[in-house]
C-alpha cells in the first residue's frame, strides 16, 4: 500500500517592477511618459505614496486587458514600501 500526498502547485510567473520612462521623439520634439516593466528591482520607479495609485491603475486597466494572452494569464500589483517612504510596485506576471 502506498500513500498519495497532495502537493501544491506554483503558479509559474514572472516578477517585474513597473517603471515610468520619459521619451523625447528626437524628429518631432513629441514628449511623453510610457510605462513599462524591467526584472530589476534597483531600476524600478519609487513613485511617491500620492501619485503611486494613478500609476498602478493605468497599468492594471491596459495591462490585463491588452498584455494578457498566449502565455501570459493575467497580472498582479504588489506595492513595496521603500525605506525613505516612497514606494516600488511589484508585478507578477502569471503564465501557465
Amino acid at each position: 500500500m502506498f500513500t498519495v500526498t497532495a502537493e501544491k502547485r506554483k503558479i509559474p510567473s514572472n516578477e517585474l517592477y513597473l517603471v515610468v520612462l520619459p521619451l523625447i521623439h528626437i524628429s518631432s520634439g513629441v514628449t511623453e511618459q510610457t510605462l513599462t516593466l524591467l526584472p530589476d528591482r534597483d531600476m524600478a520607479t519609487e513613485f511617491f505614496q500620492d501619485e503611486v495609485e494613478g500609476y498602478i491603475r493605468m497599468f492594471e486597466s491596459r495591462a490585463n486587458k491588452y498584455l494578457a494572452g498566449g502565455h501570459v494569464t493575467h497580472y498582479t500589483v504588489e506595492r513595496e514600501e521603500t525605506p525613505t517612504g516612497r514606494v516600488r510596485v511589484r508585478v507578477i506576471q502569471n503564465v501557465s
